[in-house]
């Protein structure tokens, strides 16, 4: 018992970089002792079930000791060995994995261009249940190193992406280009949506990183183009104008490097903005009317509201003897005939005496003329 008790079984040193690690025997020695380090847990396993469970530490593997152990005796050892499946699970955080893939085709809220976004990035890992983790997933995957258990975790973690930023997108109407200001949203989301669907297998993701949302080459340049466009089009007023002013500006550039056939393109984006300018003039005539218009209809109103009061009498001055045309009082030559008026005859005020022109007092009382 002696020789048998200084066995051991452990992880070996080039794999403790594993998640899981299996023992490659399944008949243990009694007495043997497995060495479970402080970031480990063991578990043995038989028909599908975990019999037993060993935390951190030395044990001798002994059904007095582990009470499990019993129901795996192999009888044909007389006893002397149990017969079972041995794994070491790592219960640290394990870092480095990345995953990646192709979304899904989405409508751009923006532009309403379909576009297929495609995504990217890396992730860490824990054991949350070794249990859970060997009896639901490690018995479909191999467990010789961390590739096919990250590769799997990956899968899980895409296809809840491809709902996840689906839906943000269409609920939130976040725009495509731009939409990793919103990557700590959607990280965040990610993390947790892919822990619930992780948690039947015993593994949690812990954090993500280098996460990038992006999409693939042609459709990035065409909907960055379709953007230029609509804002280029909102700044000429209109798409015609803005069309008119590409198509311009292309003949132009056609012409200038002496390119046979652009006379025609030219002529026709000439005629285009013609078209564009003289429908802007007439716009610009027909303002012009209505203001005329406004005005004169204020003019008619301000006389109409005028014709209630007295006009002002205009003086009266001397009739044209020669035409019987009626003149102003300073007049000194008809308005109709062009004669020389007579002076007017003026009178006193206060006695009636006759004044000669030019009188500023009455030669009898001495009355003011005109006071």
């Amino acid at each position: 018992m002696a020789l048998l008790g200084r066995e051991f079984i452990a992880v070996p040193d080039d794999r403790k970089n594993q998640i899981v690690f299996k023992w490659p025997d399944v008949s243990i020695r009694r007495y043997t002792r497995a060495i479970v380090n402080a970031d480990q847990m063991a578990l043995f396993v038989s028909t599908g079930h975990v019999v037993q469970t060993l935390g951190p530490g030395r044990h001798q593997i002994d059904a007095d000791e582990l009470p499990g152990l019993g129901m795996i005796i192999d009888h044909v050892s007389g006893g002397n060995a149990y017969r079972a499946e041995l794994y070491f699970v790592g219960t640290r955080e394990y870092t480095g994995f990345r995953f990646g893939g192709r979304v899904d085709d989405v409508q751009d809220p923006r532009t309403g261009l379909v576009v297929t976004l495609r995504v990217f990035g890396d992730y860490a890992l824990r054991v949350a249940d070794p249990a859970r983790l060997i009896t639901n997933l490690t018995a479909t995957v191999n467990v010789a190193d961390n590739e096919q258990i990250a590769a799997w975790v990956s899968d899980q973690l895409l296809k809840v992406l491809r709902t996840n930023v689906t839906t943000q997108i269409i609920r939130n109407g976040w725009p495509i280009l731009g939409l990793m200001a919103y990557s700590a949203e959607i990280e965040q989301s990610a993390i947790e949506m892919g822990n619930g669907q992780l948690a039947a297998y015993g593994i949690e993701l812990t954090r993500m990183g280098n996460f990038d949302i992006n999409l693939k080459p042609e459709d990035e340049q065409q909907l960055k183009q379709l953007a230029k466009d609509t804002s280029y089009s909102q700044l000429a007023g209109g798409f015609q104008n803005y069309a008119a002013g590409e198509m311009a500006l292309g003949a132009g550039q056609g012409m200038a490097q002496g390119g046979a056939g652009t006379e025609g393109a030219f002529l026709a984006a000439g005629f285009g903005m013609a078209g564009a300018f003289g429908a802007q003039q007439a716009a610009a005539q027909q303002q012009a009317v209505a203001q005329q218009q406004a005005g004169a209809q204020q003019q008619g109103a301000a006389a109409s509201a005028g014709a209630g009061s007295a006009p002002t009498p205009a003086p009266v001055g001397a009739v044209c003897a020669a035409c019987q045309t009626p003149n102003p009082g300073n007049a000194r030559f008809c308005m109709g005939c062009g004669q020389q008026l007579a002076p007017r005859v003026q009178h006193c005020t206060e006695c009636g005496t006759e004044l000669p022109a030019g009188a500023h007092f009455c030669a009898a009382c001495g009355t003011r003329v005109g006071g």
